[in-house]
């Protein structure tokens, strides 16, 4: 008994962070699989934030990255947004730790290395912020050639979409009514929740229409705030929000099929599907924009160069730009509405200044003396009025 206790003590104190292996396969499934505490290994070259922000939500405590985190391509935000939140970050060990870490499996990562019990499965590098950030000084200098491969792909892009993004061919016509109407799109990505926040004067004095962008459908529910409108993969919405009367949108293959709608017919949920390549954030300012809307704010999107270059999907950049050109001037951030919004006085607070300014005026008349013959003039007028009426009824 006792040499039993002393192995396990000493294995608890082995250095690094210990959890359960969560390995590889089709990168939304695995990231679906993950709990607080997993180890995530996947091999995603150039790791964007919008991979890490479900890594982080998920809880996990470390990444093993068969790939180059940053490959110098151009700068990505996840690597840092990762480390900013305590999550351990091993980077370049190779595909072959697909194959050596088993799903599931409890592993150790410590200064690089992978180890199941005593056995060293794969070795990397442990990245720092120092680390990231000279590599993401390097990486900038990248963003040129991008640009221009980028120009490109939006001609491509076009040259497919064109239909469905200048002219609206494949859009259904919804069941809800946003013709001049405010409208937010809400999108779970990076700090959305504390932007939604910061709004609240704008959804108390606008009353906008809600539209939830696959996770941003949950956000807004955990927030106290019903969808009107939730758009993209139900795998990545729960049920009860599924359920809770917004019209549904998922995305389909150029062919028209949709995987999406089975689930939902499951669930007693009715739906519409869209043929398209886009992301689901660019379908929902489409279909927002095709339904009327005057303006839409937007929770979850970024905006800056960075962010647009941290797209996960490469496709999805020429969408991104075609849309917002598309909106134009309707189009803002929830950022920019939350500096430039003042709302208005609330009622309660002139309720408040009425009731002082009574009581500073019947405190004058006490003091002053007079307060007696206004109440006598007060009592006279009153006493007319009394005796017009009774005339009038009678």
């Amino acid at each position: 008994m006792r040499i039993t206790g002393l192995l396990k003590r000493r294995k608890q104190e082995l250095p690094g962070v210990i959890g359960t292996a969560r390995v590889g396969g089709p990168e939304p499934e695995l990231l679906r699989r993950l709990r607080p505490g997993d180890v995530v290994v996947l091999d995603h070259v150039d790791l964007d934030g919008r991979t890490v922000d479900r890594i982080v939500a998920a809880g996990a405590a470390a990444v093993v990255n068969a790939a180059p985190s940053i490959s110098g391509r151009f700068p990505v935000l996840g690597p840092e947004r990762l480390l900013r939140a305590g999550v351990v970050l091993v980077d370049g060990t190779g595909p072959e730790v697909l194959c050596a870490v088993r799903d599931g499996a409890r592993v150790r990562v410590h200064e690089g290395a992978v180890h199941e019990g005593e056995r060293e499965l794969a070795r990397g590098t442990c990245q720092t912020a120092d680390t990231v950030a000279d590599q993401l000084v390097e990486a900038r200098t990248g963003m040129v050639a991008q640009l221009e491969a980028f120009s490109a792909d939006v001609v491509e892009f076009l040259r497919q979409e064109r239909a469905l993004f200048l002219e609206g061919v494949g859009l259904p016509e919804l069941d809800l009514d946003l013709h001049g109407a405010h409208v937010l799109v809400v999108a779970a990505n990076g700090d959305a929740e504390g932007h939604l926040r910061s709004l609240r004067g704008y959804l108390c004095e606008h009353r906008p229409r809600l539209v939830g962008v696959e996770g941003g459908a949950d956000l807004l529910a955990r927030c106290g705030y019903q969808p009107d409108l939730i758009v993209g993969d139900p795998s990545t919405v729960s049920q009860e929000t599924l359920r809770c009367g917004a019209v549904v949108v998922v995305p389909a293959h150029h062919d028209g099929y949709a995987p999406a709608l089975d689930r939902l017919h499951d669930l007693g949920v009715e739906a519409s599907s869209v043929a398209s390549e886009a992301n689901p954030e660019d379908l929902a300012l489409l279909l927002v924009d095709h339904q009327g809307a005057a303006v839409v704010a937007t929770v979850g999107f970024g905006g800056s160069l960075e962010e647009f270059l941290d797209r996960g999907r490469t496709e999805s950049r020429p969408s991104m730009v075609v849309t917002r050109l598309k909106l134009g001037a309707k189009y803002v951030d929830a950022r920019t509405v939350a500096a430039v919004h003042r709302r208005g006085v609330p009622t309660w607070a002139l309720v408040v200044l009425l009731g002082v300014a009574v009581v500073v005026l019947l405190a004058a008349l006490v003091l002053s003396g007079a307060a007696g013959v206004y109440l006598a003039e007060l009592g006279a007028v009153g006493g007319e009025v009394l005796s017009w009426l009774g005339a009038v009824v009678a």
